[in-house]
């Protein structure tokens, strides 16, 4: 069986967190304040300590994004995530 390489250059749809908040349309500021707090996307460091590289997997970002839907004001299932 022969396989072609990939023409994709993230073939795991990688986005560091300026990406993904463009991708979610939220900042980078409430991102961080996430990863912090917790109630956000579930993210990958890459490397250790403070230097290591944060990305999120698009499947991870569309999960959470999922999760955050609402069908009125009213719906209040994600008040214990985040108060963002």
């Amino acid at each position: 069986m022969h396989h072609e390489p990939s023409t994709d250059p993230n073939p795991r749809k990688l986005r560091d967190t300026e990406g993904a908040a463009h991708y979610c349309g939220c900042s980078i500021h409430l991102l961080i304040k996430l990863r912090t707090a917790g109630g956000g996307p579930t993210y990958h460091q890459i490397g250790s300590g403070k230097g290591g590289a944060i990305r999120y997997a698009e499947a991870d970002l569309d999960a959470w994004l999922a999760s955050r839907r609402r069908t009125s004001t009213s719906d209040k299932s994600a008040e214990a995530h985040v108060a963002a």
